[in-house]
Protein backbone atom coordinates (compact mmCIF):
# COMPACT_ATOMS: atom_id res chain seq x y z
CA UNK A 1 0.00 0.00 0.00
CA UNK A 2 2.04 3.05 -1.50
CA UNK A 3 1.60 6.14 1.16
CA UNK A 4 0.17 9.37 -0.54
CA UNK A 5 2.06 12.62 -1.17
CA UNK A 6 -0.64 14.88 0.24
CA UNK A 7 -1.81 18.60 -0.52
CA UNK A 8 -2.86 20.40 2.96
CA UNK A 9 -5.42 23.53 2.05
CA UNK A 10 -6.14 25.03 5.22
CA UNK A 11 -5.63 29.08 6.17
CA UNK A 12 -4.70 28.56 9.82
CA UNK A 13 -0.85 27.72 10.37
CA UNK A 14 -1.53 25.87 13.93
CA UNK A 15 -4.37 24.03 12.20
CA UNK A 16 -2.65 22.69 9.40
CA UNK A 17 0.34 21.56 11.67
CA UNK A 18 -1.84 19.54 13.84
CA UNK A 19 -3.31 17.77 10.53
CA UNK A 20 0.31 17.55 9.05
CA UNK A 21 1.35 15.87 12.59
CA UNK A 22 -1.80 13.60 12.84
CA UNK A 23 -0.78 12.34 9.19
CA UNK A 24 2.51 11.19 10.00
CA UNK A 25 1.44 9.95 13.04
CA UNK A 26 -1.17 7.49 11.59
CA UNK A 27 1.44 6.84 8.49
CA UNK A 28 4.89 8.15 8.83
CA UNK A 29 5.80 7.72 5.18
CA UNK A 30 3.20 10.30 4.24
CA UNK A 31 4.98 12.80 2.13
CA UNK A 32 3.41 16.59 2.94
CA UNK A 33 3.84 18.14 -0.74
CA UNK A 34 3.20 21.37 0.31
CA UNK A 35 0.39 23.58 2.76
CA UNK A 36 -1.62 26.43 1.22
CA UNK A 37 -3.34 29.31 3.09
CA UNK A 38 -5.76 30.80 0.49
CA UNK A 39 -8.04 30.10 -2.63
CA UNK A 40 -5.08 32.33 -4.50
CA UNK A 41 -2.42 30.85 -3.45
CA UNK A 42 -3.61 27.11 -3.89
CA UNK A 43 -5.11 28.12 -8.09
CA UNK A 44 -1.66 28.94 -8.56
CA UNK A 45 0.07 26.07 -7.30
CA UNK A 46 -2.28 23.76 -9.04
CA UNK A 47 -2.44 25.50 -12.12
CA UNK A 48 1.64 24.60 -12.03
CA UNK A 49 1.48 21.19 -10.74
CA UNK A 50 -0.33 18.72 -11.97
CA UNK A 51 1.08 15.02 -10.85
CA UNK A 52 2.99 15.70 -8.17
CA UNK A 53 0.48 14.69 -5.30
CA UNK A 54 -2.06 12.15 -5.01
CA UNK A 55 -4.21 13.12 -2.01
CA UNK A 56 -5.94 16.90 -1.28
CA UNK A 57 -6.85 17.49 2.36
CA UNK A 58 -9.27 21.40 1.80
CA UNK A 59 -10.50 23.39 4.38
CA UNK A 60 -13.86 24.81 3.22
CA UNK A 61 -13.50 27.96 4.56
CA UNK A 62 -10.69 30.04 3.83
CA UNK A 63 -9.44 33.82 4.83
CA UNK A 64 -10.01 34.97 1.10
CA UNK A 65 -13.23 33.12 0.04
CA UNK A 66 -14.16 29.26 0.13
CA UNK A 67 -12.22 26.20 -1.31
CA UNK A 68 -14.79 25.54 -3.81
CA UNK A 69 -13.39 28.61 -6.02
CA UNK A 70 -10.42 26.68 -6.37
CA UNK A 71 -12.13 24.25 -8.43
CA UNK A 72 -13.42 27.02 -10.78
CA UNK A 73 -10.12 28.24 -11.59
CA UNK A 74 -7.77 24.91 -12.12
CA UNK A 75 -8.25 21.20 -12.61
CA UNK A 76 -8.27 19.12 -9.50
CA UNK A 77 -8.24 15.44 -11.18
CA UNK A 78 -6.80 13.88 -7.52
CA UNK A 79 -8.91 12.78 -4.33
CA UNK A 80 -9.99 15.48 -2.17
CA UNK A 81 -10.68 15.24 1.77
CA UNK A 82 -12.58 18.44 2.69
CA UNK A 83 -12.47 19.62 6.27
CA UNK A 84 -14.97 22.29 8.10
CA UNK A 85 -15.94 23.12 11.65
CA UNK A 86 -19.68 22.58 10.45
CA UNK A 87 -21.37 19.52 10.19
CA UNK A 88 -23.31 20.64 6.97
CA UNK A 89 -25.61 17.93 6.34
CA UNK A 90 -25.22 19.04 2.21
CA UNK A 91 -21.59 16.85 2.83
CA UNK A 92 -22.39 13.54 2.49
CA UNK A 93 -23.26 14.04 -1.19
CA UNK A 94 -19.21 14.02 -1.92
CA UNK A 95 -19.14 10.61 -0.66
CA UNK A 96 -20.99 9.16 -3.83
CA UNK A 97 -17.92 10.17 -5.53
CA UNK A 98 -15.04 8.55 -3.57
CA UNK A 99 -14.51 11.87 -1.77
CA UNK A 100 -14.51 12.26 2.02
CA UNK A 101 -14.27 14.94 4.39
CA UNK A 102 -13.81 15.63 8.23
CA UNK A 103 -14.70 17.30 10.91
CA UNK A 104 -13.01 19.76 13.00
CA UNK A 105 -11.60 19.68 15.56
CA UNK A 106 -9.67 16.42 13.68
CA UNK A 107 -10.02 13.58 15.24
CA UNK A 108 -7.19 10.41 14.35
CA UNK A 109 -9.66 8.05 14.02
CA UNK A 110 -11.61 9.96 11.44
CA UNK A 111 -8.61 11.01 9.78
CA UNK A 112 -7.48 7.21 9.68
CA UNK A 113 -10.68 6.13 8.14
CA UNK A 114 -11.21 8.88 5.40
CA UNK A 115 -7.47 7.27 4.60
CA UNK A 116 -8.50 3.82 4.58
CA UNK A 117 -11.45 5.00 2.12
CA UNK A 118 -8.80 6.41 0.27
CA UNK A 119 -6.81 3.43 -0.29
CA UNK A 120 -9.31 1.59 -1.06
CA UNK A 121 -10.41 3.54 -4.06
CA UNK A 122 -7.37 5.62 -5.35
CA UNK A 123 -4.48 3.59 -4.02
CA UNK A 124 -2.63 3.63 -7.31
CA UNK A 125 -0.22 6.79 -8.10
CA UNK A 126 -2.03 7.09 -11.40
CA UNK A 127 -5.61 6.84 -10.17
CA UNK A 128 -7.66 10.21 -10.63
CA UNK A 129 -11.35 10.83 -9.42
CA UNK A 130 -13.13 9.98 -12.95
CA UNK A 131 -14.11 12.34 -14.90
CA UNK A 132 -17.98 12.22 -13.96
CA UNK A 133 -17.89 12.43 -10.06
CA UNK A 134 -15.75 15.30 -11.33
CA UNK A 135 -18.38 16.97 -12.63
CA UNK A 136 -20.94 15.86 -10.40
CA UNK A 137 -18.89 17.32 -7.81
CA UNK A 138 -18.93 20.61 -9.45
CA UNK A 139 -22.65 20.83 -10.30
CA UNK A 140 -23.09 20.24 -6.60
CA UNK A 141 -20.72 22.77 -5.63
CA UNK A 142 -22.43 24.97 -7.86
CA UNK A 143 -26.19 24.21 -5.85
CA UNK A 144 -24.04 24.46 -2.56
CA UNK A 145 -22.70 27.86 -3.28
CA UNK A 146 -25.31 29.46 -5.46
CA UNK A 147 -27.18 32.64 -3.92
CA UNK A 148 -30.83 32.11 -2.41
CA UNK A 149 -34.05 33.80 -2.78
CA UNK A 150 -34.03 36.62 -0.14
CA UNK A 151 -37.66 37.75 -1.03
CA UNK A 152 -40.52 36.81 -2.93
CA UNK A 153 -42.45 38.73 -5.01
CA UNK A 154 -46.08 37.58 -4.46
CA UNK A 155 -49.20 38.45 -6.00
CA UNK A 156 -51.78 39.30 -3.80
CA UNK A 157 -55.50 41.24 -4.41
CA UNK A 158 -54.32 42.94 -7.66
CA UNK A 159 -50.92 44.15 -5.99
CA UNK A 160 -47.30 42.28 -5.77
CA UNK A 161 -46.16 42.39 -2.31
CA UNK A 162 -42.57 41.71 -1.57
CA UNK A 163 -42.17 39.04 1.19
CA UNK A 164 -38.39 38.39 3.07
CA UNK A 165 -37.72 34.56 2.82
CA UNK A 166 -36.74 35.19 6.53
CA UNK A 167 -40.28 35.94 7.13
CA UNK A 168 -41.61 32.53 5.88
CA UNK A 169 -42.42 29.94 8.26
CA UNK A 170 -43.37 27.57 5.92
CA UNK A 171 -44.96 26.39 2.50
CA UNK A 172 -47.78 24.19 1.82
CA UNK A 173 -49.14 22.38 -1.15
CA UNK A 174 -52.49 21.09 -1.64
CA UNK A 175 -54.67 20.22 -4.63
CA UNK A 176 -51.47 21.68 -7.17
CA UNK A 177 -51.65 24.84 -5.69
CA UNK A 178 -48.61 25.66 -3.16
CA UNK A 179 -49.51 28.74 -0.16
CA UNK A 180 -46.85 30.28 1.75
CA UNK A 181 -47.71 31.02 5.98
CA UNK A 182 -45.43 34.00 7.22
CA UNK A 183 -43.89 34.40 10.82
CA UNK A 184 -46.89 37.31 11.51
CA UNK A 185 -49.51 34.21 10.24
CA UNK A 186 -50.45 36.56 6.52
CA UNK A 187 -51.05 33.56 4.09
CA UNK A 188 -50.78 33.85 0.01
CA UNK A 189 -50.51 31.79 -2.63
CA UNK A 190 -47.26 31.73 -4.08
CA UNK A 191 -46.01 30.41 -8.28
CA UNK A 192 -43.69 27.77 -7.77
CA UNK A 193 -43.70 24.08 -7.04
CA UNK A 194 -42.47 22.69 -3.49
CA UNK A 195 -39.86 21.46 -6.09
CA UNK A 196 -38.74 24.80 -7.39
CA UNK A 197 -39.21 26.14 -3.97
CA UNK A 198 -36.27 23.47 -2.70
CA UNK A 199 -33.67 24.47 -5.45
CA UNK A 200 -34.49 28.26 -4.26
CA UNK A 201 -34.52 28.27 -0.82
CA UNK A 202 -31.28 27.77 1.33
CA UNK A 203 -30.84 24.39 2.92
CA UNK A 204 -29.85 25.27 6.16
CA UNK A 205 -33.04 27.11 6.70
CA UNK A 206 -35.21 25.09 5.19
CA UNK A 207 -36.31 21.36 5.25
CA UNK A 208 -38.77 19.30 2.98
CA UNK A 209 -40.43 18.31 5.97
CA UNK A 210 -42.41 15.85 3.45
CA UNK A 211 -44.70 15.89 0.23
CA UNK A 212 -46.82 18.93 1.60
CA UNK A 213 -44.54 20.97 3.57
CA UNK A 214 -41.24 23.30 3.42
CA UNK A 215 -40.52 24.51 7.01
CA UNK A 216 -38.47 27.09 8.34
CA UNK A 217 -35.56 26.05 11.21
CA UNK A 218 -37.37 29.39 13.17
CA UNK A 219 -40.89 28.21 13.19
CA UNK A 220 -40.09 24.81 15.11
CA UNK A 221 -41.28 25.40 18.46
CA UNK A 222 -41.22 21.10 19.44
CA UNK A 223 -40.03 18.01 17.94
CA UNK A 224 -42.60 15.39 19.06
CA UNK A 225 -42.24 11.26 18.50
CA UNK A 226 -44.77 10.07 16.53
CA UNK A 227 -46.42 6.44 15.95
CA UNK A 228 -43.96 4.28 13.31
CA UNK A 229 -40.48 5.95 14.00
CA UNK A 230 -41.65 9.15 12.49
CA UNK A 231 -41.42 12.82 14.38
CA UNK A 232 -44.35 15.32 14.99
CA UNK A 233 -43.33 18.75 14.17
CA UNK A 234 -44.78 21.56 16.54
CA UNK A 235 -44.08 24.99 13.95
CA UNK A 236 -45.85 28.24 14.53
CA UNK A 237 -48.08 29.87 13.33
CA UNK A 238 -49.63 26.15 13.31
CA UNK A 239 -50.62 25.29 10.41
CA UNK A 240 -53.99 22.65 9.94
CA UNK A 241 -52.54 19.79 9.28
CA UNK A 242 -49.82 17.96 11.06
CA UNK A 243 -46.48 18.38 10.22
CA UNK A 244 -44.85 14.82 9.84
CA UNK A 245 -40.80 13.26 9.68
CA UNK A 246 -41.09 9.76 7.99
CA UNK A 247 -39.23 7.17 9.52
CA UNK A 248 -36.69 7.32 6.47
CA UNK A 249 -36.20 10.78 6.57
CA UNK A 250 -35.95 10.68 10.70
CA UNK A 251 -31.85 10.53 10.56
CA UNK A 252 -31.61 13.49 8.14
CA UNK A 253 -34.03 15.69 9.59
CA UNK A 254 -32.13 14.83 13.16
CA UNK A 255 -28.90 15.90 11.16
CA UNK A 256 -30.37 19.05 10.21
CA UNK A 257 -31.10 20.18 13.00
CA UNK A 258 -28.05 19.48 14.66
CA UNK A 259 -26.19 21.32 12.27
Amino acid sequence: MTSPRVVIIEDEAATARNLARLLSAIDADIDIVVILPSVSESVRWFSENHDCYDLVFMDIRLADGVSFDIFKQALITKPVIFATAYNDYALPAFKNNGIDYILKPFDEQEITRALQKYHSFFSSKTANIPSLAIATLLEQIGRLTRPYKKSFLIHFREKLIPVETTKIAWFYTADEIVYTQTTDARQYIIEFTLEQLEQQLDPQQFFRANRQFIINRDAIAEVNFYFNGRLSIKITPEPTERVLISKARVPEFKSWMNS
